[in-house]
């Protein structure tokens, strides 16, 4: 039991440090000064690791050993594209099994807390909205592993997505509603089509937040 909380406890520190690219991207990883970084042996950090590589946030090479995820257009647009495909099955499951006082206590929520929206104090507050309206709909769902996926991609985009709506504040009530009202409608394409409208980035889009994301890594305190 020791072992397992202190494997978490690496895992964590590890997956925050990856999600905020505090290790640079394509950064290799130095075990024996992260061992000490962390507080860490050499067997809990390893597993810890091998976890983090299964999960998208870091890669293994043989003969270079671990490195931080990359960076670029393609993996931004690869994680919004499964975005796309995975919360449009949840849209369809959750019509079929939620119950309409479910999906009309979300509707309320989103009409209780429209100020919510409008007086977020930054781009971190958005992002945390945003993904709590989608996780409620995705619990809805009653699909654990699309959950897990879910949570997994929300955990991969976040850092790009909270740079991105710095300048571009695209998360609106209006767009929840719409999916929303289409869901309690019973209209499963209009509901798919209004979450993956939602989602969706175009490539000059993702190259825009990729670039501002690179400016926030590597150069401190940017005015972008």
């Amino acid at each position: 039991m020791a072992k397992r909380s202190n494997v978490d406890r690496i895992y964590t520190d590890l997956k925050n440090m990856a999600s905020h690219f505090d290790i640079k991207p394509d950064e290799k990883l130095n075990e024996a000064r992260m061992a000490a970084q962390l507080g860490a042996s050499r067997m809990p950090l390893r597993e810890a690791l091998n976890r983090l590589v299964s999960e998208g946030f870091l890669t293994f090479s043989k003969g270079r050993g671990f490195s931080c995820r990359s960076l670029n257009v393609d993996q931004i647009l690869d994680l919004y594209q499964a975005r796309e495909a995975v919360e449009g099955k949840i849209v369809e499951l959750a019509i079929q099994r939620a119950n309409l006082s479910e999906l009309e206590n979300i509707r309320d929520t989103l009409s209780n807390s429209e100020n919510h929206y409008h007086e977020a104090s930054d781009a971190t507050d958005l992002v945390g909205i945003d993904e709590h309206f989608h996780m409620a709909i995705a619990e809805l769902s009653q699909n654990a592993e699309l959950i897990r996926i879910l949570n997994n991609l929300n955990d991969r985009v976040r850092f790009v997505r909270t740079i991105d709506l710095e300048k571009r504040r695209v998360v609106t009530p209006q767009n929840h509603m719409d999916i929303i009202n289409a869901m309690i409608a019973g209209d499963v394409k209009g509901a798919v089509h209004s979450m993956q409208t939602h989602i969706v980035r175009s490539s000059e889009e993702a190259t825009e937040a990729v670039r501002k994301a690179y400016a926030r890594i590597y150069v401190p305190n940017p005015a972008i």
